[in-house]
C-alpha cells in the first residue's frame, strides 16, 4: 500500500531556516534507509508558502492568491511517498523520522487510493495504474481556464 507522509509546515520551515547540520545528516541517513528498505517512492521538501500560490475554484472561474499563506499549522513543509504493508507500518517508518531535541513537529499519514489498471474507479476519481496517470484518464483536454489575479 502506498501512503503519502506530509510534514507539517511550522514557523521555521516558513521562514526559510534549514534545519541543523546534525537533522539535516539524520534525515539523509533516514531517507537511506527508506531506499535501502525500498520503500521510498518520492519525498520532497518544500519552499516556503511565500514562494507558491493557491488557485481557487469556483465553476468555470479561476482565482490565483499568491503566498505566503496564514496558518502555518496548516501548511506543508515536504513529505514521503512509500510503499508499505499496512498502516501501523507506515506509522513505524514515520516514528523513525530524525527531529531536533528541541523541536516540535506534527505529521500526518494517509493512505493513497489505490485503483487496480483492471477495475473501475471509484466514483469522481480518474482511472490510474500504480505511480502513473494516463492522459486517457481524463477524457479530453479541459478548456483553458479563466485565471485571475
Amino acid at each position: 500500500m502506498r501512503f503519502m507522509v506530509m510534514v507539517k509546515a511550522d514557523a521555521r520551515s516558513e521562514a526559510g531556516q534549514p534545519v541543523s547540520a546534525e537533522v539535516l545528516a539524520a534525515l539523509e541517513k533516514y531517507n537511506e534507509d527508506l531506499v535501502n528498505a525500498g520503500v521510498l517512492l518520492a519525498g520532497e521538501v518544500l519552499k516556503p508558502s511565500s514562494c507558491g500560490a493557491r488557485v481557487r475554484f469556483s465553476g468555470a472561474r479561476r482565482t490565483v492568491v499568491d503566498g505566503p499563506f496564514p496558518a502555518a499549522r496548516d501548511l506543508l513543509a515536504g513529505f514521503w511517498l512509500i510503499d508499505v504493508k499496512s498502516l501501523d507500518e507506515a506509522i513505524a517508518w514515520v516514528g523513525r523520522i530524525p527531529c531536533g531535541p528541541d523541536s516540535e513537529a506534527e505529521v500526518e499519514v494517509r493512505p493513497v487510493v489505490e485503483v487496480a489498471a483492471s477495475a473501475p474507479a471509484p466514483p469522481g476519481l480518474p482511472t490510474s495504474a500504480p505511480h502513473r496517470l494516463r492522459p486517457a484518464d481524463f477524457g479530453s483536454a479541459p478548456p483553458e481556464p479563466s485565471v485571475t489575479s
